[in-house]
């Protein structure tokens, strides 16, 4: 198996704007999920976590695939349940680091996503995808129920919908999958970047303060009942009305001119 060198693997870069950009890498393994890709992947979002002026992450790939998942050959070489629940335990660190983050992370896909790789784009918080992009849980093909996947996909999609998919391996098209709700918009190849670019503008445009509220709201209340969902919701709404970054948006509508955080 050719193994690219580590500082390699996984380009991470951060423009002026604080829009952080991660590029995995390893486009001749089909940028698999590797034990030092999830290494890298982890040590970046880390450093997101601790950039007070990070605005959002895009998570992206080179070569044809997007990221064919775990790497099978890496994991059969250690039979061992053990090491297993290691690497499983890793790979969810790594997805529930992107649950966590403040910003909005955006995937970038311009290709091939399956098993761990449709996971990521699962956890992502939004999605892009080329027209020639495919997705799919297919672990089942060589008797592995792609269950780690399937959390995030059922998230993402209706239980009927998932089911399929994890229980039968076929992939659906970019356009299916954004009629099933895994990505948000689906373009030509050539306009990938400037869509990304699109949404990452529309998010620029919005106080970190009242995302970074929202997003970890949005999540919690998915996970309770809904009279529990609306108590959430409730307090999170009156700490976003009494910031700062609210009061003057506020003022500004009833001003009837742009909120100061937008200059």
């Amino acid at each position: 198996m050719h193994t690219e060198p580590a500082e390699t693997i996984l380009l991470h870069a951060r423009d002026a704007r604080g829009v952080h950009r991660f590029t995995l890498n390893t486009p001749r393994s089909f940028n698999v999920l590797s034990e030092a890709m999830l290494d890298a992947l982890q040590k970046g979002l880390d450093a997101v976590a601790t950039d007070a002026g990070a605005r959002a992450v895009v998570v992206g790939a080179s070569g044809k695939a997007f990221c064919a998942g775990h790497d099978l050959k890496e994991m059969r070489a250690h039979p061992d349940q053990a090491y297993y629940q290691a690497l499983f335990a890793r790979c969810t660190r790594v997805m529930l680091s992107i649950r966590r983050l403040e910003v909005p992370v955006v995937a970038r896909v311009q290709g091939l996503a399956t098993a761990a790789g449709c996971q990521l784009v699962a956890q992502c918080d939004l999605a892009v995808a080329a027209q020639e992009a495919s997705f799919g849980v297919n672990g089942i093909d060589v008797g592995l129920f792609c269950a780690t996947p399937g959390v995030a996909l059922s998230r993402n999609l209706l239980p009927k919908q998932a089911m399929e998919m994890l229980l039968t391996g076929d992939f659906i098209g970019a356009e299916e999958a954004r009629t099933r709700g895994l990505v948000n918009r689906v373009v030509a190849a050539d306009a990938l970047d400037d869509e990304v670019e699109r949404m990452l503008q529309r998010l620029l445009g919005k106080p970190r303060e009242a995302l970074a509220m929202g997003k970890a709201l949005f999540y919690r209340q998915l996970e309770t009942g809904m009279e529990a969902a609306y108590q959430l919701a409730g307090q999170t709404m009156a700490c976003n009305m009494a910031h700062p970054v609210a009061q003057e948006g506020v003022q500004a509508f009833i001003d009837k001119r742009p909120p100061a955080w937008r200059s």
